[in-house]
């Protein structure tokens, strides 16, 4: 029997697309399920989600501004008018099931549902669950998360251990690395380090390149480099003639299995998404947390890793002058980076999407 879904929730792109894949699955198990977004206004998935080909509605809310306090001060009014357009949108969509991914609207939608009595089910990708889930965890159905241990969070007999959804595109990289050399123009003799900062890049990443462009031609390694569409026309002007031909700068990657088929080593920031992909991928990873994030959750998501000796963490503060020198030791050591990516393989969590997406239908079938 069909059932109707809301999926609330976004901000960035380790939200949505967890919840763009649940809703996949949701309509691969029954193409009559019916979904309705609900993010916030002005928020990246009131685009990314109808991009996806889902139906969406905003809410005007906003997080806390830890920064400057002032502009917190119309936040309650925004919270009483969203909780009002919430329960407006409940009462009319009627879902038999409310899933929160976390981000600013997941906290009005679900608390309505709650108070209607809607079966809720809270997603938590992050080692570390953020306030609102940790709220919402609360009164939830069932809550589904990616690291052990999160009891210390949420109620234990409600706790569901999913794995995040993950792109399947990107990680299906068996037999893939001749083709991926070729594709990036790599020399199939030499190690290659994929260094990716997202589909924006990341400052401290990019700078701990920059300082490296001469370790690099001394270890005789090449470097796939994704610096982010915000820094590529400007690095491309201050780099143009210190670039060496092992050094493949790139805006984005259009290609994620072949960049993860053709690293020896991969480098990166901390997010849940980014981790959950990289435990598929079974290759040896350093991990440098972004600090610019909620609650420090970017470090304590690496740590899993680190403690379970599944991953490498270097600070953000001192990337620039020891990342790279980390690396290419690493590189040279067979034996710790052949521990290193059985030990991360371990961790790989497959099917995450279809997972969860049963359980959302568990929870329409109860009511």
């Amino acid at each position: 029997m069909a059932i109707r879904v809301i999926i609330s929730g976004g901000g960035t792109g380790g939200h949505i697309f967890p919840a763009v894949a649940i809703a996949n699955a949701l309509k691969a198990l029954d193409p009559q399920n019916e979904i309705l977004f609900v993010g916030a206004n002005g928020r990246m998935e009131m685009e990314k989600v109808p991009a996806a080909g889902y139906k969406i509605v905003g809410l005007d809310i906003q997080g806390i501004n830890r920064q400057q306090f002032w502009k917190n001060i119309f936040l309650p009014f925004k919270l009483f008018k969203s909780m009002n357009k919430a329960r407006t949108i409940v009462r009319e969509f009627k879902p038999d099931v409310a899933v929160g991914v976390g981000g600013f609207a997941s906290g009005p939608l679900l608390m309505v549902a709650n108070r209607l009595h809607i079966p809720t089910l809270v997603q938590e990708q992050n080692s570390y669950a953020g306030v609102t889930n940790k709220r919402l965890g609360n009164k939830a159905a069932k809550i589904c998360v990616a690291y052990e241990g999160m009891e210390q969070f949420f109620p234990a007999e409600r706790l569901l251990l999913t794995g995040n959804p993950i792109r399947r595109a990107s990680i299906e990289i068996e037999g893939k690395r001749e083709e991926a050399l070729s594709f990036f123009g790599l020399d199939a003799d030499k190690k290659t380090i994929l260094v990716t900062g997202g589909s924006l890049g990341a400052r401290t990443l990019n700078e701990s390149v920059m300082a490296s462009l001469e370790k690099f031609d001394d270890a005789d390694i090449q470097v796939i480099w994704q610096c982010g569409s915000y820094y590529f026309d400007q690095l491309s002007q201050e780099l143009k003639d210190k670039l060496s031909g092992r050094i493949h700068m790139l805006a984005f990657l259009q290609r994620m299995d072949y960049a993860y088929a053709a690293a020896d080593m991969i480098i990166g920031r901390a997010g849940a998404g980014t981790i959950s992909e990289l435990c598929v991928v079974g290759k040896p990873v350093i991990l440098v947390p972004s600090p610019n994030v909620a609650e420090d959750h970017q470090t304590k998501n690496a740590m899993a890793l680190v403690n379970k000796h599944a991953a490498i963490l270097v600070k953000d503060n001192e990337a620039k002058a020891t990342l790279f020198d980390t690396a290419i030791a690493l590189l040279d050591n067979e034996s710790e980076s052949k521990a290193l990516a059985q030990n991360i393989k371990k961790l790989a969590l497959l099917d995450a999407d279809i997972v969860i997406a049963k359980e959302v239908i568990k929870l329409a079938n109860k009511r």
